[in-house]
């Protein structure tokens, strides 16, 4: 940390990237890209995202070229290099940096490097952070603060993972907990939606994965705030502002959640009066919850009601997030990132609300197997609330198989009558019959592959 600390950005004209295709490390991508940097990476296999890295001019292989880089990249002085942590450690190319004594980062210490340049506005949490911190951005971006913001997804508004606003003091973080990265970043302000335990595969337990959410929380300004929503066992040197669903103690509590005449609509109630009838650009009782916590911060650097309501109507999701790909009065078919428990149950529920008397038919992928048995008997229950559920096999990942942790034996779990494992291209052919209800995609692999397919089939 001292060494990043010492250095300069203006030191660096090249900047090499080992896994650039992550959503994460993408951003950072673009963003040296942007600002004139010679930006080049390797990932393991070519994805629409690295194509769309290379249309912006990033040049990428996929072939692990070990020292054999390009001339201008071995230049140790002048190259920044950053690593995901889900590079194996032999990587020839890691391994080669590391013998140069490169200056070689992860990208969450990249990241905080470059936050803490600004007033960074973090958003962390086991479900919701992606969707939270590009509606936040999203709402900044529409006022007169505007913002910069490095996102976990694709935000449909700026069709990127990366905002850029040279005049803006503000900068929009999303706060990954994965490998503790987020302990590297300084915020200003934050906003914490969840500390469900998940990531136990790095933690180790429930006690430790809530001590590096309050680790974190104590890296907040004291003139800063936390937004934490309420019951969250987290503290901070500042303020603190609670938010909830219909709660009357929160100091923000959204209530009276309607779909009138095409529109997501919720009255929130704050310290300083009652907005009503908030318009929501995206449905869902889970991003109505994630607009409350966005307003408790908005209102704390100082937006005007105007400037909430506009930014809200106008947010129009992010990929994979609550994402329709069919809407039609017969047939609708969503696909969403949800890969915990708790995030399927915020999924199957808001649906419930939007199509009360339609069949849910559910294709969900488990991401990984430790998380798989980690929460065997919650995935188990959420998914018995569909009408219908198909499991495709268990994404791996970074892992190797764990003994008796198969879809196939969580589907035995499933007390829902209708329900089968299949792969994706027999899901795709089955689900093609289908002419009314809806249909979820659910998972955080690559079970992505599929919603173009299905979504030809159904049309």
């Amino acid at each position: 940390m001292e060494r990043l600390n010492s250095i300069q950005l203006t030191q660096f004209k090249n900047v090499y990237f080992i896994g650039i295709g992550g959503i994460g490390m993408s951003a950072l991508a673009r963003y040296f890209n942007a600002i004139g940097l010679e930006v080049r990476g390797y990932d393991k296999t070519a994805t629409s995202l690295t194509d769309e890295l290379e249309k912006e001019g990033i040049k990428i292989h996929f072939e692990d070229l070990g020292s054999e880089l390009p001339h201008q990249f071995k230049d140790i002085e002048k190259t920044l290099v950053v690593y995901t942590p889900a590079i194996p450690k032999n990587h020839g190319e890691l391994a080669f940096f590391k013998e140069q004594n490169a200056n070689l980062f992860k990208r969450s210490e990249v990241l905080g490097l470059l936050t803490r340049q600004s007033k960074g506005l973090g958003v962390a949490g086991t479900h919701g952070k992606t969707t939270t911190s590009s509606m936040l951005a999203q709402i900044l971006n529409e006022s007169n603060l505007k913002c910069n913001a490095f996102l976990g997804g694709i935000a449909s508004n700026f069709n990127s993972n990366l905002l850029i606003n040279k005049e803006s003091e503000y900068t929009v973080i999303e706060a990954d907990e994965f490998d503790r990265s987020f302990l590297k970043l300084t915020p200003f302000a934050s906003i914490v939606t969840s500390t469900d335990p998940d990531h136990l595969d790095i933690y180790g337990s429930a006690a430790v994965f809530l001590e590096g959410f309050q680790k974190y929380t104590e890296l907040i300004s004291e003139n800063g705030c936390l937004v934490k929503k309420e019951g969250l066992d987290v503290t901070t040197k500042g303020l603190t502002l609670t938010y909830a669903i219909d709660s009357k103690s929160a100091d923000y509590s959204g209530f009276n959640l309607q779909f009138k005449e095409g529109k997501f609509l919720v009255d929130i109630r704050t310290p300083n009066g009652i907005l009503a009838e908030i318009e929501l650009g995206i449905p869902g009782i889970h991003n109505a919850e994630n607009a409350i916590a966005c307003v408790a911060l908005v209102q704390f650097l100082g937006l005007s009601e105007a400037e909430i309501r506009n930014g809200l109507r106008t947010f129009k999701g992010v990929k994979r997030r609550f994402e329709y790909q069919i809407k039609t009065d017969e047939l609708v078919y969503i696909d969403d990132y949800a890969h915990h428990p708790t995030e399927i149950e915020a999924l199957v529920s808001s649906v419930r609300l939007l199509y009360p008397n339609q069949k849910i038919i559910g294709v969900f992928q488990p991401h990984l197997f430790s998380r798989t048995r980690d929460f065997f008997d919650g995935f188990a229950s959420e998914l018995s609330k569909l009408d219908e559920v198909i499991l495709l096999p268990i994404y791996p990942a970074r892992e190797e198989p764990i003994e008796g942790i198969t879809s196939d034996v969580l589907l035995q779990n499933i007390s829902c009558n209708e329900k089968n494992v299949m792969s994706p291209n027999q899901a795709i052919s089955y689900l093609s019959k289908v002419k009314k209800g809806v249909i979820l995609t659910i998972g955080a692999g690559d079970i992505d592959k599929i919603v173009e397919p299905l979504k030809k089939a159904l049309l």
